[in-house]
């Protein structure tokens, strides 16, 4: 299960970024999920609960905003909403995509409070 590696390293950048900035607890950490960024939702918020433990992010939510997969076929230059990366183009049959969006794996947002 590697989206429990994924969590840990959410977690580090978010208590870094927290201790930095003097926060006395972790709210909620918003993370950009792209449909193809290969992880499971279910696993990484099972994860997250066991990484906050004894931290500044216990009893903070994960929150997880998925992006969906946007590609543009190199054939025809078409933009499309597949839903799986290797769908044909819709206007031309070809399976040669280039990602727009849908491979991210970001953190966007940390809410705090302060002491």
């Amino acid at each position: 299960m590697h989206e429990f590696s994924i969590v840990q390293s959410i977690a580090e950048i978010a208590l870094e970024t927290a201790r930095n900035n003097g926060a006395g607890q972790i709210s909620s950490v918003e993370v950009e999920v792209g449909q193809s960024a290969g992880v499971v939702r279910d696993a990484m918020e099972f994860a997250w609960e066991a990484a906050g433990r004894g931290t500044l992010l216990e009893g903070a939510s994960l929150v997880l905003k998925e992006i969906p997969l946007v590609v543009r076929c190199r054939n025809c230059q078409k933009t499309f909403h597949p839903d799986e990366l290797f769908d044909p183009c819709p206007a031309c049959g070809d399976i040669n995509p280039e990602i727009i969006s849908g491979k991210e794996l970001r953190v966007v947002a940390i809410e705090v409070k302060y002491k």
